[in-house]
């Protein structure tokens, strides 16, 4: 039975808030961590002992969404459920005793792979951060079926329960945080991460037995088994490439000052709020739009969309970066300044928040970049593209690393980003014979001159030295004022200038609600450190 417009329209309206609401935990996670454990010694350790489930997490999860669906959705269309069910339990049990094996080696094998993260600690840290790793080896397990999970149940048009994982994560997280930060310090962060990546499988499975998808079989001659890897192989390399950067990232920085990595951590964060909840949400608007027009061979309608895609994002991107820039510090110091997080380590983030910044429109604009490949069913050279991203970037890490630090590894993950953006473009100009790169252009200038005007604005503000409270409620509330002022002259400049993307922005949101089929949360990043 199809399921009705409004039941559609209800499902669309509850994935995006639950997009929305990890996303803001997500935040309320960090402001928790920073006043607990700053950026000191000890938050270095943990980031370091969860960059291996952070980039299992980036590979599979995805990944495994990406290659399942289609491959599920075909036996659902088909009305085929004894196949799908057996396909479906063979891909879960077979991960289920592979990922067991593996982080069981992973366990007994943390004192080999961990210093290959963190070279640069002191003896003490690095045992401290053996010991964490050990703790998230089996939380692998978990990040890894909660992906087919998430596949099984989109498959069958059920998107609420994928899309809450991130706020089972973060609600977990917290909650242990809050209660046995007195007892375990910083391992209570451990634990509570350990125990949210289990939370994101275990929101899931109730869904799961309800609809009586799981066998306890094991099928390896199953046909479908073939379509999986021919999907997964290139969508896997091209995750992987991605989320290698991360250990880049924490391997040099672990040679850095202690703080750095932490430092890194939140600027990063800050910086991707709105490349998380905003960019990824026009990607997923688009991308059954792009994937429609190919089907029908409709190449100035893929055209168009693309050129819609990349100016939607600019209209978030370009003045998130110019805002962030502006109001770094007071952004770091009403977020996070409190316990153990002091002025010196506000001054270290918001010090690094411009080089984290510098690489937002170039990611967000891969996005939706990449979406068109796969959607023109082109994946061999965006995989390319993205390794090649990854080389530049620890090309140029090593480069900048002696003489400018951790701002260093940041400016090379903001050029790597601008280059892959570049080549992908180039790339889908080619696979649709031609862009209106006018249009994006002379758009993105539009939006420079109101982000502009908008900084002017800002900094005539803060010339006038007024200064809130040291509380949370004098800073936050002054900062939401400055954000508000910020946004209003934004928007009256962009008409002035006649930023059509404003229109446009609340179209796509009644388009998505018009094709009446939500689509799976388009994050991919994940939600650990």
């Amino acid at each position: 039975m199809l399921p009705t417009r409004v039941s559609l329209a209800r499902s669309t309206l509850l994935v995006m808030a639950a997009t929305l609401g990890s996303a803001v935990l997500g935040f309320g996670r960090e402001m928790i961590n920073a006043r607990y454990y700053g950026a000191w010694r000890q938050m270095d350790a943990f980031l370091a002992a969860a960059t291996i489930p952070t980039i299992l997490f980036g590979i599979f999860n995805g990944a495994l969404v990406s290659a399942l669906v289609p491959v599920f959705t075909e036996y659902v269309a088909r009305d085929d459920w004894e196949s799908l069910r057996r396909l479906a339990s063979t891909v879960f049990n077979g991960l289920l005793f592979a990922l067991t094996m593996f982080a069981a080696l992973g366990w007994a094998l943390a004192p080999d792979f961990v210093p290959l993260v963190a070279q640069g600690f002191p003896p003490q840290q690095l045992s401290m951060t053996i010991e964490m790793a050990r703790w998230l080896m089996p939380s692998i397990i978990a990040t890894s079926l909660a992906g087919v999970a998430s596949a099984m149940l989109n498959a069958h048009q059920r998107f609420f329960w994928s899309a809450v994982q991130g706020t089972a994560i973060n609600l977990v997280t917290i909650g242990i945080v809050l209660a046995f930060n007195g007892k375990l310090g910083i391992f209570a962060l451990v634990l509570g991460t350990a125990l949210g990546l289990v939370a994101q499988l275990a929101v899931q499975l109730p869904a799961i037995l309800q609809m009586r998808i799981w066998r306890p079989v094991i099928d390896l001659s199953h046909p479908g088994l073939k379509k999986i890897w021919e999907m997964l192989g290139p969508i896997m390399v091209g995750s992987a490439a991605g989320q290698i950067a991360i250990f880049f990232d924490r391997h040099f920085a672990s040679t850095l000052t202690p703080g750095y990595m932490s430092g890194m951590n939140y600027a990063t964060k800050l910086v991707g709020f709105p490349l998380q909840v905003f960019a990824a949400a026009i990607a997923t608007v688009i991308f059954p739009l792009l994937a429609s027009q190919f089907a029908s061979a409709n190449p100035g309608g893929i055209k168009r969309s693309v050129v819609m895609g990349l100016r939607m994002v600019n209209l978030v991107t370009i003045p998130s970066v110019f805002g962030l820039i502006a109001l770094g510090y007071p952004i770091v110091e009403a977020l996070f300044e409190r316990g153990a997080f002091n002025p010196s380590a506000t001054a270290l983030c918001a010090g690094l928040l411009p080089f984290a910044a510098i690489g937002l429109v170039g990611a967000a604009a891969s996005i939706v970049l990449t979406r068109c490949c796969f959607a023109c069913k082109q994946t061999r050279w965006p995989v390319v593209i993205s390794v090649f991203a990854v080389v530049l970037n620890v090309v140029l890490s090593v480069v900048w690393l002696p003489t400018l630090g951790a701002r260093g590894l940041l400016l090379a993950n903001g050029i790597s980003q601008w280059m892959q953006a570049a080549l992908l473009f180039v790339l889908v100009f080619r696979l649709v014979r031609g862009l209106d790169w006018k249009a994006i252009a002379a758009s993105a200038l539009r939006i420079v001159l109101c982000s502009v005007v908008m900084v002017s604005t800002l900094h005539w503000i803060a010339a006038l030295g007024v200064h809130p409270d040291p509380s949370l409620v004098s800073r936050a509330s002054f900062l939401l004022g400055e954000l508000a002022i910020g946004t209003l002259v934004f928007i009256g400049a962009a008409r002035l200038l006649g930023v059509e993307e404003l229109g446009t922005a609340l179209k796509l949101i009644v388009q998505k609600f018009e094709r009446g089929v939500p689509s799976p949360s388009d994050s991919s990043e994940a939600p650990i450190a």
